[in-house]
């Protein structure tokens, strides 16, 4: 589970460096178009620089995914950046569908897309952290 979840945020980070080759598009794309031109505003660079720094982001998720699963050596505070990882991933998947309905009554497919993804990679990143170090009470 971890070393899927670890994957996953390398592909990820790949994607969001590839898709600055198109980064209106993308922007768009993820609903976040007219936030990444208001950033245009302060400087044009905000937008790229951003983008790179969430793509580092989900590079080291996903190192500390395949750290954890032993595809290399231990990185500093393995346990915890795993359970890290895993509660800021379930928190913005059920956050955003929270958030969605009580503003818009219902969120976007988009948004609903998304939030799903996050929940399912937090998951694989909270039962892969309880099953290697045999968390019992929840894996069960």
């Amino acid at each position: 589970m971890l070393r899927i979840g670890g994957v996953i945020n390398i592909i990820i980070a790949i994607a969001h460096i590839i898709g600055l080759l198109w980064a209106e598009q993308m922007f768009e794309i993820t609903g976040i178009g007219e936030e990444m031109a208001e950033l245009t505003l302060i400087h044009s660079s905000w937008p790229y620089l951003l983008t790179i720094f969430v793509a580092v982001v989900f590079l080291i998720f996903g190192l500390y995914g395949l750290s954890a699963d032993d595809e290399f050596r231990k990185l500093p505070l393995l346990k915890l950046g795993i359970f890290g990882i895993a509660g800021v991933y379930i928190f913005r998947g059920i956050g955003e569908l929270v958030f969605g309905i009580s503003q818009q009554g219902t969120p976007s497919m988009a948004e609903t897309i998304y939030s799903l993804i996050a929940l399912g990679i937090g998951l694989l990143f909270l039962f892969g952290g309880l099953k290697k170090w045999k968390i019992k009470s929840i894996t069960k």
